[in-house]
């Protein structure tokens, strides 16, 4: 079965252009919806090609209102009518007039009034837009409704006039205002004739105590002291104006106002504007607030590592004053581990999350163990550890570092020159191997058993904080440490 886009492909005569015009208008879909109280449906000619004339209309989208009860339970999209079967449809398509003067009717025990607007672009109607109200509730509205309607009207036209959509991309953004946030109405010199109720509320909060109707929106904008510290080129009044498609945020120290300005035109002449308008100023105050908590704990990090290093420094400083040789290669060993943490805290420093990019992690611990080695290795590693919550990373670091360094030690000390390092990671596991062509394992080699400081660490460190297991092994002439969890 062909899906709608399919068939629309095979039985429309749309361009690239046409669709991407058409994508442009479904992007307003919501806003054209709330402001009608009305569903709306997208019909596209069937036709092969601009020259022949169309069989019918298909049914491209459909929008339910936030602003009101839908009139349609069922599903539209992917019907077909037929040439004839909805003369509003037909004539609009044919004369490009919107269609205003249609009787309700009784659909479904809803008594339905249906109009018709023709979509204009480049020089000839692409498709026409159904509009479909509960004639019931239009008998008496409000000032609300009233307002909203007749600035529906007015964007119809400029829909039916080529002039809407807006050719910009920035508004139309998942968190652009929307209707129900607030919505403002301008004359053509910018003063206010209209503010919803939400509107209304949104300057009460910062600062403005009288009726917005009747002021210029730039005045009152300057009026309650907005916050000076981002440098304008243009007054309030000018970017409040109407006469420009443009999207501004407002802040004084009570509320930050995020402002969408859209004019609206009749042919050549501006006649005026909308101004969507939400009150983020609790959204903005959270977002400060993360980000100031991001910033800390990135500042702790760095400090943690500081902290480390300076351990580090110390028990480096102290290895280099004892002479017992055992006490001096325990010091050494405990300097490297400490290392191995800071690198993490490191690492977590300079990030935005409190995820560690662990290859950078792996990089650096090989490098500081290749430093310390008597002898020339080669290192070579296949796949790719990708990121780890900070939780994983820390304990795989000592857990790599270790092994590595076993390796380095024990392995490689007096024959071998090889070392390799393969990754292999699903989306629920990880399993490393650490592998050498050094001496290899003693025949009575048991980790249960080993006395190993470095081998109980990577044990324990395994089975508690990864969850997961460790094995050395004596594969041919490797000797093979694998990690998985």
């Amino acid at each position: 079965m062909q899906t709608v886009q399919e068939l629309i492909a095979s039985k429309s005569a749309l361009t690239q252009e046409d669709s991407a015009r058409l994508m442009e208008l479904l992007a307003e879909w919501q806003l054209l919806s709330d402001l009608s109280f009305a569903d709306l449906v997208l019909w596209i000619p069937i036709r092969k090609n601009y020259q022949t004339w169309p069989d019918g209309h298909i049914a491209m989208s459909h929008i339910r209102p936030t602003t009101a009860a839908t009139v349609f339970a069922h599903e539209v999209i992917g019907n077909v009518i037929n040439w004839g079967e909805n003369p509003r449809i037909d004539s609009s398509l044919s004369t490009g007039d919107i269609d205003r003067d249609s009787q309700a009717e009784l659909i479904n025990e809803i008594l339905i009034k249906e109009e018709t607007v023709p979509v204009f672009f480049n020089g000839r109607v692409i498709a026409v837009i159904s509009r479909h109200r509960n004639a019931d509730l239009m008998r008496s509205p409000s000032r609300l409704e009233l307002n909203y309607r007749e600035i529906a009207h007015k964007i119809y036209q400029m829909v039916a006039e080529g002039t809407f959509p807006i050719q910009n991309s920035f508004y139309r953004a998942e968190s652009a205002p929307r209707v129900g946030d607030g919505l403002i109405r301008l004359d053509s010199i910018g003063q206010i004739s209209y503010a919803s109720p939400n509107a209304r509320s949104a300057f009460n909060r910062t600062g403005w105590s009288e009726e917005l109707e009747g002021f210029i929106l730039g005045d009152v904008i300057e009026s309650v002291k907005p916050k000076l510290s981002i440098p304008r080129d243009e007054s309030w009044r000018s970017m409040m104006s109407g006469r420009n498609l443009r999207r501004e945020e407002f802040e004084n120290e009570s509320g930050i106002l995020d402002l969408l300005v859209m004019p609206l035109v009749a042919g050549e002449d501006h006649i005026g504007a909308i101004v969507l308008l939400h009150d983020v100023t609790e959204l903005r105050r959270r977002d400060r607030a993360l980000v100031t908590k991001d910033v800390t704990i990135r500042e702790i990090h760095h400090r943690v590592k500081n902290n480390l290093q300076t351990v580090s420094a110390l028990l480096r400083l102290q290895s280099r004053r004892v002479e017992d040789v055992t006490a001096k290669a325990a010091l050494e060993e405990a300097v490297r581990r400490v290392a191995s943490i800071a690198i993490v805290h490191e690492t977590l420093s300079n990030s935005s999350t409190e995820s560690v990019a662990f290859d950078e992690v792996y990089d650096r611990i090989v490098h500081n163990a290749i430093e310390l080695s008597t002898h020339k290795i080669s290192v070579k590693k296949i796949g790719a550890f990708g990121t780890y919550d900070s939780q994983i990373a820390t304990p795989l670091a000592l857990v790599i570092t270790e092994l590595i360094h076993n390796s380095l030690e024990h392995g490689l000390a007096n024959s071998g020159n090889q070392l390799r390092v393969e990754v292999a990671r699903t989306p629920n596991n990880c399993e490393v191997k650490i592998i050498d062509d050094g001496i290899g394992l003693p025949l009575d080699f048991n980790l249960e058993a080993s006395s190993n400081l470095g081998l109980q660490i990577v044990k324990t460190l395994t089975e508690n904080e990864l969850k997961g297991s460790i094995q050395l092994l004596r594969v041919g002439s490797e000797t093979q440490a694998v990690l998985r969890f």
